[in-house]
């Protein structure tokens, strides 16, 4: 991605956006149908993708910070790292549901509903990323850098909060782990 390229067609790639931002979620709740017989529980992997989404928390601001400094490079090579962090999350993620039970949060009052909006607010804006990070990355790899922009004041905030809240999450449910 450099600036000196001229602006190429990122239209080309709406089908396959398209098509990924729908076959990733539907995927995804797929497998959590599956549970693959006689495998021990992936139990371990829990705290490590809670530390991969907290490690792309970082380098989304890192990397804003880069851009803001334009330093594209480190910026480029920051986003292709957290893309890389959130499909290697999904991945452990899918595992350990297709080896492991789901996890019954066990806080009472308060805290309960606190935990079931951050949840929800979670799995509904990590579905709904999905096509806005597709289309930031397809808008700055074809150098049209001023749709890729506009459209990174929202992918940023959005994926951020959900880079977060997987934490949180984490946090949350930990202690009802078996």
């Amino acid at each position: 991605m450099k600036n000196q390229e001229p602006i190429l067609d990122d239209k080309k790639y709406n089908t396959l956006i398209v098509v990924l931002s729908i076959v990733i979620p539907i995927v995804v709740a797929a497998l959590f149908s599956v549970k693959i017989p006689n495998v021990e529980p992936l139990s371990f992997l829990p705290p490590i993708y809670a530390t991969i989404n907290g490690l792309t928390a970082i380098i989304l601001v890192i990397a804003f910070f880069a851009i803001k400094k334009k330093n594209i490079v480190l910026h480029e090579n920051l986003m292709t790292t957290a893309i890389w962090c959130s499909a290697i999350f999904l991945l452990m993620y899918v595992a350990y549901h297709m080896t492991s039970d789901s996890t019954k949060f066990g806080g009472e009052g308060v805290i309960k509903y606190v935990y079931y909006f951050v949840l929800l607010t979670h799995i509904v804006l990590s579905i709904a990323v999905i096509p806005f990070v597709l289309i930031t990355y397809v808008r700055a790899i074809t150098n049209n850098f001023e749709k890729h922009k506009k459209i990174a004041r929202i992918t940023f905030p959005l994926w951020l909060y959900v880079a977060v809240t997987g934490v949180v999450v984490y946090i949350m449910i930990s202690p009802y782990y078996v």
